[in-house]
This record gives structure tokens, C-alpha cells and sequence, in this order.
């Protein structure tokens, strides 16, 4: 896909996220699923010159939990958020500097769960004009923008082996350049691009 989303593909895409399984998270944690820590991610997806770019994160590395990895605009869901979605909406505020009404939530993917206790519920959001985004430097090293053709060509889907608590787990991970987006990222993407591909 190296277009814009046309209305009508924008139309079938939003079906497919409505149709999504909203049960049991994607990828499965080991412990008790009521010790999960529920969090909430954006993905923002926006139009430059007839391609759509995600953007995406590379968190500090003075963070406590995933220093320096790179991720979605997002964060754990908080009790006065109202809901997955606008705790999403307001991490990308506090993160990025991105405004709520300049997206257009299209819908949300089904809920990915870690290895490491979080249930992440990621929503697809199209952001014609981002405005000027500014990194908050307590949680975001940079900002930066890949091609969705990029993720959504097969051939550049690898796997990240990770021994964790004695065991093995295999990972998906999408370098590109010089980011190495792997795990919950890289998963989170690939279930975009299968669920846009079908779109």
C-alpha cells in the first residue's frame, strides 16, 4: 500500500478493527491474568506525501522498565483515565505533545499481552496534521517516523530469540535503519499490517 487510506479502504479498516477479538490478549503472560498491569498505546499513522508514516518513540534510557526501546506513544492506564482509549490519547499528549483533536481514533486492535505483566490495548489513530511535537525528556529520547510499506512488506518481519525466567521466547522484531523495534512493538505492528492487508 503506498497511498494515502482512501475512504473506502479507510471504511473496510475500520470494520476489521471493530470486528476484532477483544478477548484473551494476542500473546499470553505467564502469571495469573488478574496480575496483569493494564496499559494503553496509540498508533499513530500520518500522511506524508501520499504515504502513511507510523510514528513511533525510542524511550529514555533512565526509564525504570524497557529503557531505550522504542514503542508506541503510551503508557499504563491510570484510574481517572475514562477509558484503554483515551488513556492512549492522553500519553500521546503527555509524550509527544500530540493533541487529542487531531486524531481520529479508527478503532483498536485486540489487547497484546508481555512477557513482562502488561496487557497493552493499542488503538489505530489517523493524524492528518500532528502539529509540532515535542518529546517529554523525562520519557522520550525521540520522536521519529518510519514508512507503514515498511511493516507491512513481509520480508522485513525477523525473529528476536530472548531466554527470560529460564525459558525461551521467539520474538518478532522489524529493524529499520537504525532502530530495532522488536517485541510488543514489533508484534503489535505485525497485527496491524495482517489485519490491514485483509482489509
Amino acid at each position: 500500500m503506498d497511498t494515502v487510506l482512501s475512504d473506502a479502504f479507510r471504511n473496510r479498516l475500520m470494520e476489521r478493527l471493530a470486528l476484532r477479538d477483544s478477548g484473551r490478549p494476542v500473546v499470553c503472560y505467564d502469571g495469573p491474568r488478574e496480575v496483569w498491569r493494564p496499559a494503553a498505546v496509540l498508533i499513530p499513522l500520518i500522511p506524508r506525501e501520499g504515504r502513511l508514516q507510523v510514528l513511533l518513540t525510542r524511550r529514555s534510557d533512565d526509564l525504570r522498565e524497557h529503557a531505550g526501546q522504542i514503542s508506541f506513544p503510551g503508557g499504563c492506564i491510570e484510574d481517572d483515565d475514562h477509558s484503554p482509549e483515551s488513556a492512549a490519547l492522553r500519553e500521546a499528549r503527555e509524550e509527544v505533545g500530540l493533541s487529542a483533536d487531531r486524531v481520529e481514533v479508527l478503532g483498536a486492535l485486540a489487547p497484546y499481552g508481555t512477557g513482562t505483566g502488561f496487557v497493552i490495548h493499542p488503538f489505530v489513530g489517523l493524524v492528518e496534521n500532528p502539529g509540532r511535537l515535542v518529546p517529554d525528556p523525562a520519557e522520550v529520547a525521540e520522536i521519529f517516523e518510519v514508512p507503514l510499506d515498511f511493516f507491512l512488506d513481509p520480508r522485513n518481519l525477523q525473529i528476536h530469540v530472548l531466554r527470560h525466567n529460564n525459558r525461551q521466547y521467539r520474538l518478532p522484531a522489524m529493524p529499520y535503519k537504525g532502530y530495532y523495534i522488536w517485541g510488543a512493538t514489533a508484534g503489535i505492528l505485525r497485527n496491524l499490517c495482517e489485519l490491514m492487508r485483509d482489509a
